[in-house]
């Protein structure tokens, strides 16, 4: 083992509940194993990225209602290319080599897995993203 695939794993957090069976498809093993831990990892870095992507689109976000709020993380995530990128490109830079070959099987579906637990954590911390808030990073 390289000292970068063991000092990336060393920092990992394990996640006791997400739990790995021999039933599952190989994208939901890679999501429970390596997607999970990585972006629990990754999390606050995720937080401040979301927050300056409401500063740079001139605070919008903190106008709208709740349930708009969530559809503008869901558009957020899912169409803005550039934010997309650079969040894949946090959790993706955190793959050891195995993993990236792993990865790079199935690419599409995994981005997809990627990108909805993004987006799910991002509304978990929707509190995160007032306007009291906005200069907390």
């Amino acid at each position: 083992m390289t000292n970068r695939t063991k000092d990336l794993l060393q920092i990992r957090p394990i996640i006791s509940r997400a739990r790995i069976y021999d039933t599952m498809s190989s994208e939901e093993r890679f999501q429970n194993g390596i997607l999970r831990p990585l972006l629990k990892l990754q999390n606050d870095l995720i937080v401040a990225v979301f927050k300056n992507y409401i500063v740079k689109h001139k605070n919008v976000f903190y106008d709208l209602s709740l349930p708009k709020q969530l559809d503008y993380i869901e558009n957020a995530i899912n169409k803005d290319m550039k934010l997309r990128n650079s969040i894949k490109g946090m959790i993706i830079g955190q793959f050891t080599i195995e993993e990236y070959a792993d990865y790079i099987k199935n690419s599409s579906a995994l981005n997809k897995r990627m990108m909805n637990l993004v987006k799910e954590r991002l509304v978990s911390h929707i509190q995160l993203f007032r306007p009291e808030m906005a200069a907390v990073i």
